[in-house]
């Protein structure tokens, strides 16, 4: 049965302005999506052609310092915090790669999206090749490796959008495989915007390359966020369908998931970033690394792999002896397999007491099955998870907060406070989700005791982060 205008989303007088405001100059989008990639170029390229910083250079007087921080401090984690407050309004609104893969869209061959590419799992394999990749040249030490992890990102993206994708408006690369939009979109369900359907139909989310959508939503079943680029194209003021912006609880469409199309591959992507990021930062300070590098390189030498030893290209690890830093094979190995195993092991865990919350929560009487259960009850992690990711992969901006004139002790308390608020937010999200489920007082208290095991391991994971080894 089809909506109609009484089913449409009742919003304030404030709120269609801005609306109206955003559809009148859409149009003027391509001018922000190319002065974002003369910036980018500017950030990437710009430090290669520059002599490596002086010992005493600081991010005021030294353009390469000052762009790292730029990239590392400021925009990956201010970029990765604004879903909370603007959904995935980065990649419809400013990313110049998924703009320069849909322009390269236009002039492709437009070729059927092949099953690879849109198979669930890809975008979590291509965040995990990227984030290990940023490990292994150093993006954040040196300018050559952001270029490496940049360029290869806006060369799949380029290509990608190329060859596939029909319609000649489509973003096949910003749905199926970039790793910065599958981030961002699975954090986007804890935003406070939603972009909802005004006459909506139901049998929940589908997947439509037809349309004016570019991340091949169905525009008239859309329940959840996390396709959703905001590029407005969808959104008429003055018409009877299309999507309207409302604002909501950040958290909402978390604690009611069941309604919003629930993934199980996103599940698992909570568990595994959050191991991967903390893989990324523990390999760097923990003495076991370095015990486990020796004991491998010993073996690796006694078998007579000698090539171990000797540095690899500079495209898959750090080669900059002016740097003072030249990995060898056996260090990508290490870092990759260390940064591996911790994600597989966290995931492990994790998984586990998931899987003790969903079956206690069947035994004290809750609905759906022990699957369906474990997936709604894995999404409780989201927030301690999204500060796993921002400590992690944005440790940059902490770094950098007693250049502001801030005392030393400012970065672990900063740490400590959002570890803080994730757990809180993770446990409050737990219990709704259990209520959820149709559980009440002591009932819902004892299942959810292993998912606060779960938020409360992730956090103590990061003590070295937050107070030092």
């Amino acid at each position: 049965m089809h909506g109609n205008l009484d089913t449409a989303p009742r919003r304030s007088p404030r709120l269609a302005r801005l609306e109206a405001w955003a559809v009148r100059h859409r149009d003027k989008l391509a001018w922000v999506h190319l002065a974002m990639l003369a910036a980018f170029i500017v950030l990437i390229v710009g430090p290669l052609l520059l002599p490596p910083p002086a010992d005493n250079a600081t991010l005021l007087t030294n353009f390469t310092l000052l762009t790292n921080f730029l990239l590392w401090g400021l925009w990956f984690p201010l970029v990765f915090v604004s879903v909370i407050f603007t959904g995935r309004s980065w990649c419809g609104i400013f990313c110049p790669m998924g703009a320069c893969s849909e322009w390269a869209n236009r002039i492709g061959p437009k070729r059927p999206i092949p099953a690879w590419v849109r198979w669930e799992g890809t975008p979590v394999v291509s965040f995990i090749i990227i984030t290990v990749l940023a490990q292994t040249v150093d993006a954040r030490g040196f300018p050559q490796g952001a270029a490496v992890v940049f360029g290869l990102t806006f060369l799949c993206a380029v290509l990608l959008g190329f060859f596939f994708g029909p319609g000649g408006n489509k973003r096949p690369w910003c749905r199926h495989m970039c790793p910065i939009g599958l981030m961002l979109g699975v954090f986007s369900r804890i935003g406070a915007v939603q972009f909802v359907a005004k006459q909506p139909r139901p049998g929940g989310d589908a997947y439509a390359e037809k349309g004016l959508c570019p991340t091949m939503i169905h525009i008239a079943r859309k329940t959840e966020s996390r396709h959703c680029i905001e590029c407005m194209r969808c959104v008429q003021p003055a018409a009877r369908g299309g999507l309207a912006v409302v604002l909501r609880p950040p958290g909402q469409e978390v604690a009611e998931i069941r309604r919003h199309n629930p993934n199980a591959t996103e599940v698992w992507f909570l568990f595994l970033a959050s191991g991967l990021a903390l893989g990324g930062f523990l390999w760097l300070v923990l003495p076991q690394y370095d015990l486990l590098r020796q004991a491998l390189g010993e073996w690796a030498i006694g078998h007579g792999w000698d090539w171990i030893a000797m540095p690899g290209p500079w495209w898959l690890m750090s080669v900059h002896p002016a740097g003072h830093e030249t990995y060898t094979w056996l260090d990508f190995f290490t870092i990759s397999g260390f940064m591996l195993g911790t994600a597989l092991a966290l995931t492990a865990v994790l998984a586990a007491l998931t899987a003790l919350s969903s079956g206690l929560a069947g035994r004290l009487g809750g609905d759906l099955t022990f699957r369906a259960r474990f997936v709604e009850q894995a999404y409780a992690t989201m927030p301690v998870a999204m500060v796993s990711l921002v400590v992690g992969l944005g440790a940059t901006l902490f770094q950098g907060l007693p250049l502001l004139g801030l005392p030393a002790w400012s970065a672990a308390a900063a740490k400590a406070l959002l570890f803080a608020l994730g757990m809180g937010w993770s446990v409050r999200l737990g219990d709704r989700l259990l209520a959820g489920e149709g559980l009440r007082g002591w009932r819902r208290r004892l299942a959810l005791l292993p998912l606060l095991a779960g938020i409360v391991l992730v956090a103590l994971a990061w003590r070295p982060a937050i107070f030092g080894y």
